[in-house]
């Protein structure tokens, strides 16, 4: 097991998390001159967004992460993503955080699965970097935070040999190796099969500095070539035109990692033997990807819809709720498998004062209702949160 593993895994996972949310945020999002007071607005995503990702990268905890150590068990690791996407105004109930967290750990798996080298999975990492710095663009400061993260990925793992990767990427696999949840984007993509298991290519570009298969050298004693003999292969493969940029900024070249709900994205898998997908392998949708979107929208179903909930006295809050009606929730709820089931805390706002004052009790040590002084983040309360598991 490798101690310089949690870093990949906690940016990786966090980065799929935020693509999904901002793709739901602005899919429900009302232009601000037309929104009503209870509806989502796009000045409210940036928030919701600005807010995950200033805790996410706060330095304190950044520090505490890069320092080497054990994984968290898969539980310990779902808390902390948990308290994550409640760093901001937004709120997710239990079967959200299991769906958007079902989304995201399988995603980060299909992308360690098919790094060619056990190397790019820093690739993928850059290339989820890249895409949040895309998210604050506009916010210098929280830019910078990220960009501090940047440099202390290329420090920490510019100078580790190919052998370390390969420990980094055994570690990652045995912490996926029992999570086989079927993702529709995946299944109709026809590279998972029905039981959760991936289906790998066996065609597509050879991972940078070796050579497509098809021809076997003998030398002799002296380590002289002396016979050459060439085999055929089922796979059509080709040879990468460069390798990936590994400084804080450059053409990655690897796509795996980038935002496949986006608007326009590259054509990352294809079936074994399909020598048109190998073709299409580099060419962009030009049309949000129809997959990625029937995943989200069932993401929504299940989780409901945007829902902004004025509530009683001085408390705000905006609440990602999407499942449309309570059936649909107590049904997913009950059907999930138990051992994917983590224990939250289901709180109810109603009416009776004893209810109102232990729920505003609760949102008070959350500290979600107001942005704290800079001295004084939301990160500080992760990482206290994380020391204690």
């Amino acid at each position: 097991m490798s101690a310089r593993t949690l870093p990949l895994l906690f940016l990786n996972l966090g980065g799929e998390m935020l693509y999904i949310l901002d793709q739901r945020l602005r899919a429900q999002s009302i232009p601000g001159e037309k929104a009503r007071k209870d509806e989502w607005t796009d000045v409210d995503r940036k928030r919701v967004m600005n807010d995950i990702i200033t805790t996410m990268f706060n330095k304190k905890f950044m520090e505490e992460l890069f320092k080497p150590q054990e994984l968290y068990s898969k539980k310990a690791l779902r808390t902390v993503y948990d308290r994550l996407a409640h760093a901001s105004i937004m709120r997710l109930n239990q079967a959200s955080m299991d769906k958007l967290y079902d989304l995201m750990t399988m995603a980060f798996k299909y992308q360690v699965l098919l790094c060619p080298r056990p190397k790019d999975i820093l690739l993928v990492t850059f290339n989820h970097l890249d895409a949040i710095k895309d998210f604050v663009h506009d916010s210098p400061g929280i830019l910078n935070q990220v960009d501090e993260t940047f440099r202390q990925l290329i420090e920490t793992y510019s100078c580790l040999s190919a052998g370390e990767f390969q420990l980094i990427r055994q570690t990652l696999l045995i912490f996926f190796q029992d999570m086989h949840i079927r993702v529709s984007i995946f299944l109709k993509d026809k590279v998972q099969n029905s039981n959760g298991r991936f289906v790998l290519p066996i065609s597509g570009p050879v991972p940078w500095g070796t050579e497509v298969p098809g021809l076997i050298r003998m030398f002799n004693r002296n380590g002289d070539e002396v016979k050459r003999t060439e085999f055929t292969t089922d796979g059509n493969y080709v040879t990468p035109q460069r390798e990936g940029s590994f400084e804080l900024y450059g053409d990655r070249v690897l796509k795996l990692g980038t935002n496949m709900y986006s608007i326009s994205r590259p054509v990352e898998t294809h079936m074994s033997g399909s020598s048109k997908n190998v073709a299409s392998h580099a060419k962009e949708n030009i049309a949000p990807n129809p997959l990625a979107k029937e995943e989200l929208n069932f993401l929504a179903r299940l989780l409901g819809g945007l829902e902004i909930k004025e509530p009683a006295g001085s408390e705000t809050g905006f609440r990602l709720n999407l499942f449309t009606t309570d059936d649909e929730e107590e049904h997913a709820a009950l059907t999930r498998p138990e051992e994917l089931s983590y224990k939250v805390i289901n709180i109810e706002a109603t009416q009776e004062p004893a209810r109102r004052a232990e729920l505003s009790r609760i949102l008070g040590e959350l500290e979600v209702a107001e942005p704290r002084p800079a001295g004084a983040g939301k990160g500080e309360d992760l990482l206290a949160l994380m020391d204690g598991l």
